[in-house]
């Protein structure tokens, strides 16, 4: 049997606790590689991923200076080089370069800000600060957020992206940051005609979280800089499908009309499933025949209503097929769904189940089964 796949221990392990504790030891006097091997490696069985970053810099703060101004310059005497300054997207940095964020939150919030906010900035450029640039933006909004507005015009893009990513409102594994809409949309209202899509994937991300709680916000925002035209017609229309994505799953009809879908088209919808029941760790197989009185460009997604542990049922929307009808010919859709009974996201409970087809945010036709035992 194939070994699972450990995420934490690919990230930190005794090769990358090396090369980091090799960095150290080239950078900060006295630093002793091997001490700081030993004992981060001995306290990562323990210790799932997040929490390794933590035990990290723990072992790292027993060799360095107690004085936390000495400390940031120790830290940043040991970076490494920035990262690739001619890369324009996927180059995140590596986790074991966290351990400056952790301690800059630890020991510069209170009394340090401003050492800490330029520690953040250096580090920023080896793996992000996104998670640490976070608590100085909710203890210190108006000095953080300054900050900020001068890092969203910085020549390195990893220092603009963090201006963006460091802010939303629902970034993942992350603590809420407690600040509104009309702090941070102005900075992606500058951050929006980026050239790199480092940047604009994280600002069309940003607004996806907004649109989560505030649709109106995003469709603005959208409609705000197509008009001023300093993005770029291609990267803008990227931009906006990766931005409404949330809202198109919905069937938002404001998000529909601004990539150019109709959400009252009249629509003749036929569907059928090849089984019923389907078993747990099966697959639901359907097919579907759209019919419009014109031509007009679909989004097809469907709705799947599974039996949750207590008994009630909750939906779940899946992408199918995006393209253009002919006027009163078959649009045909198919698909092969897997019901996977213990997949990382959820997990299924055998019940009645439903399936729903949904064309441009309408529900236009759905089909009962039931969901048995594997």
């Amino acid at each position: 049997m194939a070994e699972k796949f450990s995420l934490k221990d690919q990230l930190f392990n005794a090769q990358t606790v090396g090369q980091l504790a090799s960095e150290y030891a080239s950078g900060i006097p006295g630093f002793d590689a091997d001490r700081y091997v030993s004992d981060c490696l001995s306290g990562f069985s323990e210790r799932e991923l997040m929490a390794r970053m933590d035990w990290m810099a723990d072992c790292a703060e027993q060799q360095l200076s107690h004085d936390f101004l000495t400390m940031a310059d120790q830290l940043e005497a040991a970076m490494p080089p920035i990262l690739d300054p001619n890369k324009s997207d996927d180059d995140f940095g590596h986790f074991i370069y966290a351990i400056p964020g952790i301690l800059a939150v630890r020991h510069g919030l209170e009394d340090h800000r401003e050492r800490a906010l330029d520690l953040l900035y250096a580090a920023t450029q080896r793996f992000s600060m996104e998670f640490y640039i976070r608590p100085f933006i909710n203890r210190w909004p108006e000095d953080t957020i300054a900050r900020l507005k001068r890092w969203s015009s910085d020549e390195n893009y990893h220092v603009r992206r963090l201006v963006s990513e460091g802010t939303r409102p629902k970034l993942p594994w992350a603590k809420a940051v407690q600040i509104g809409t009309d702090v941070t949309v102005p900075l992606l209202d500058h951050l929006h005609s980026d050239p790199t899509r480092y940047v604009t994937r994280s600002v069309s991300n940003h607004l996806n979280d907004i649109a989560k709680f505030d649709p109106d916000a995003v469709l603005d925002a959208l409609a705000r800089w197509r008009d001023k035209g300093a993005q770029t017609a291609k990267e803008l229309d990227w931009m906006t499908r990766h931005s409404l994505r949330t809202l198109i799953k919905d069937g938002h009809p404001g998000a529909m009309r601004a990539l150019g879908y109709r959400s009252d088209l009249e629509v003749n919808a036929r569907l059928s499933l090849s089984s019923d029941p389907v078993k747990i760790d099966g697959a639901l197989v359907f097919s579907a025949e759209i019919t419009t009185p014109d031509v007009e460009p679909v989004i097809v997604d469907y709705v799947l209503h599974l039996t949750k542990a207590g008994g009630q049922m909750a939906p779940k929307v899946f992408k199918l097929k995006v393209g253009k009808t002919k006027a009163g010919q078959a649009y045909k859709v198919q698909k092969t769904h897997k019901l996977k009974g213990n997949a990382t996201t959820f997990k299924l409970y055998p019940g009645p189940a439903r399936l729903t087809l949904q064309v441009n945010g309408q529900h236009v036709a759905e089909a009962s089964f039931d969901l048995l035992p594997a």
